[in-house]
């Protein structure tokens, strides 16, 4: 990958403009670089799929890098100096940009990231029925073994994401009908 591994990059003092004009600060984004790199395509492919379907890319999506942008960028990370002199417009893409863009791309690494988002789509449908059964159950005894698969889902969802210390991290959600609380223990 240009420049090594591809981090969010958070445009804090850059005023982006969206596709819409709209000015968006403190958006964590990639850009389409480090977008194929980690889609395993070419540059031109990701920015090929964008203009194919613009349809598919939002507000919020991707955001325009300017050329003022561009150079605060190239002055700030060395990564960025291969782009000091391009003149092809820069795309810096959201979370939701990467996953729509992964809908779109033929790669093994897209179809791989398209199906996980399928993967956690279900499981978190899952879950919302889980918690609106829960929510009809009059018992303790009828919902602690919804309390048990709520929390075994939210565990798979977020998998390894977990930060875990030597003793212990705890994960709470508190929804309206009941409150989750998954803790995990190091030994």
């Amino acid at each position: 990958m240009p420049g090594g591994c591809a981090k969010f990059l958070q445009l804090k003092n850059l005023t982006a403009q969206t596709a819409d004009g709209q000015a968006r600060t403190g958006t964590k984004v990639l850009l389409d670089r480090d977008v194929a790199y980690l889609y395993g395509v070419e540059t031109k492919e990701v920015n090929q799929a964008v203009k194919n379907n613009p349809d598919k890319f939002p507000d919020g999506y991707i955001i325009l890098v300017d050329n003022d942008e561009k150079l605060e960028l190239v002055k700030n990370f060395d990564q960025f100096n291969s782009l000091k002199h391009s003149y092809a417009p820069i795309k810096a893409f959201t979370e939701k940009g990467l996953y729509m863009l992964a809908t779109i791309l033929k790669s093994p690494q897209a179809t791989q990231t398209t199906l996980a988002i399928i993967e956690t789509f279900a499981k978190i449908r899952e879950l919302t029925r889980t918690v609106g059964e829960l929510a009809k159950k009059a018992t303790k005894e009828e919902k602690e073994p919804l309390m048990q698969k709520s929390g075994e889902i939210i565990s798979d969802i977020l998998g390894d994401s977990l930060n875990i210390s030597e003793t212990e991290t705890t994960f709470e959600i508190n929804l309206a009908v009941m409150s989750l609380k998954h803790t995990v223990k190091k030994r």
